[in-house]
């Protein structure tokens, strides 16, 4: 009789972590969604009066840095969506722990909107380098923030799905260049914007790549 009890507790908490996983999975769509969405009020309407010499087209020339700090960010917020989605996929259920690392992980991203404007005001000007280095400083925490949201659900295979535990190492590498070279190009940032920024963007390229481990088998679809 114990041991039935004990079963169906066990099956109890595998279930309730399952339904626990879903409603992690909504929410974090939701953050995702708000935080790109929130990159756009970088963009203002230029007003009808002083206009310079050449006019609203000159204006909107002069906006260069909002686009491109836009483009860039929202690239790279949406490739972290499409990897947070990607580790869900290889868990199998959730526990308490696991979502409240997962809230760390929303709330550095959540904060994304804030670099991205300053680097959009900045990127110009003689303090382009320090706007640099706190973009590419909070890349840094996120990428930090994933790996410990899988180790924590890779650790002895903690949470792992059935079929996904035996590429765990490989994730685990893959992952651990993240904080080291978002860390590398803050620190080029005092040095060279730029250079800086093209690692931002070779970071961006590379998580964009698709991937699976080795041996791993993925759901249906």
């Amino acid at each position: 009789m114990t041991v039935e009890r004990t079963e169906e507790s066990a099956e109890a908490d595998r279930t309730r972590g399952r339904r626990e996983k879903r409603r992690l999975e909504a929410f974090s769509d939701g953050v995702f969604a708000i935080a790109v969405t929130l990159l756009v009020l970088e963009f203002k309407v230029p007003p009808t009066s002083n206009l310079p010499p050449g006019g609203l087209f000159e204006v909107l020339r002069g906006e260069w840095p909002s686009y491109f700090a836009y483009l860039l960010s929202f690239g790279t917020v949406l490739i972290m969506w499409v990897n947070h989605h990607v580790l869900l996929d290889y868990i199998r259920e959730v526990d308490h722990a696991f979502l409240y690392l997962n809230g760390l992980l929303l709330m550095t991203i959540t904060l994304v909107p804030f670099p991205t404007s300053l680097l959009a005001r900045y990127v110009d000007q003689k303090d382009a380098h320090v706007a640099a280095a706190v973009y590419c400083g909070l890349f840094t925490l996120i990428a930090i923030a994933f790996n410990l949201v899988w180790w924590y659900a890779a650790h002895r295979n903690r949470l792992l799905s059935t079929g996904h535990d035996g590429g765990g190492q490989a994730v685990t590498r893959r992952y651990m260049l993240g904080p080291l070279l978002y860390l590398v190009a803050t620190g080029v940032a005092f040095f060279s914007v730029i250079a800086a920024l093209l690692i931002c963007v070779a970071m961006a390229l590379f998580f964009a790549l698709p991937y699976r481990p080795p041996g791993s088998q993925s759901r249906g679809g």
